[in-house]
């Protein structure tokens, strides 16, 4: 065989450090790459995307509806550990503000909540258990035939809550379709001033964990997740004049430098060879 032109070799697949990762064109669904594409996988707070799409999805479904902020909520958080938007107890928030709470910060107190306002049932346990069913069912009409959702947040008290890489790309896809999900996941920063149960206001601002945003010329999502069993994940999309991709990377150790080297790839760019990721404020949530 012939040896490969320079050409040729600069268009060597780029080496990523995830165990599986996926990239596809989100115009056309075309697959440009895989890793382990349809191995199942713990996918963490990235379960958070499909929280979101539910909550979209309900039919008239009301953004500047108010729900109250239970202590249950934050309780639920303190004996996870898990990441919050540290929503205070009484507090009426609106579901657009919890969107934000959800998908910025990664709020697991802000999941719960929305669990509790859009499942059906008469008990709290029962109304959160169908939300979950309603996540499933939306996983199932878009052709996510290797995912089970058995949490709001990603945490999973069993381990069945589970992706591959490509459903998690049909996830990111149906998304980047809405303008309001789309909006809030790429926004870097969120101040909500929130109504306190005194009639009070409390103001409350959150980072995007997302550290791709700002980092990655065209970045505009999507969210992030970490978890014991799933390690850092990561589902973003990027927008260059016509061309946008959305991908995912699960369990990947530097998983920012992997979609961009991916993205870099596919946008025929360097720009991971210098990129500096956005720095998160001292005492930001991580995810």
């Amino acid at each position: 065989m012939p040896l490969a032109s320079p050409a040729q070799a600069a268009a060597a697949l780029p080496t990523l450090s995830a165990k599986g990762a996926f990239l596809q064109d989100r115009a056309t669904g075309a697959k440009k790459y895989g890793k382990a594409a349809d191995i199942k996988r713990q996918m963490a707070s990235t379960t958070k995307v499909m929280t979101a799409a539910v909550v979209l999805n309900t039919p008239g479904v009301d953004l500047s509806r108010k729900v109250t902020i239970s202590q249950t909520y934050r309780d639920y958080v303190a004996a996870q550990g898990a990441s919050t938007a540290d929503l205070r107890t009484g507090d009426k928030a609106t579901v657009r503000q919890l969107l934000h709470a959800l998908m910025l910060p990664s709020g697991c107190d802000a999941a719960y909540a929305l669990a509790d306002a859009f499942g059906v049932g008469s008990t709290r346990a029962a109304r959160t258990k169908q939300f979950i069913g309603q996540m499933n069912a939306k996983a199932a009409s878009l052709g996510m035939t290797n995912t089970k959702f058995d949490s709001f947040d990603g945490i999973s008290a069993t381990g069945n809550n589970y992706s591959t890489p490509r459903d998690l790309a049909q996830l990111a896809s149906y998304a980047m379709r809405g303008s309001t999900l789309r909006g809030i996941m790429s926004t870097t920063k969120y101040v909500a001033p929130i109504p306190t149960s005194t009639g009070a206001v409390r103001t409350y601002t959150w980072y995007n964990t997302n550290q791709l945003l700002g980092s990655y010329s065209g970045a505009v999502g999507i969210k992030t997740g970490t978890g014991t069993a799933a390690g850092p994940c990561l589902l973003f999309a990027a927008t260059r004049g016509d061309k946008t991709f959305v991908g995912v990377i699960l369990n990947g150790t530097d998983r920012y430098n992997d979609a961009a080297k991916l993205l870099d790839h596919y946008y025929g760019s360097t720009t991971a060879s210098t990129m500096k990721l956005r720095t998160l404020p001292q005492g930001a949530q991580r995810d």
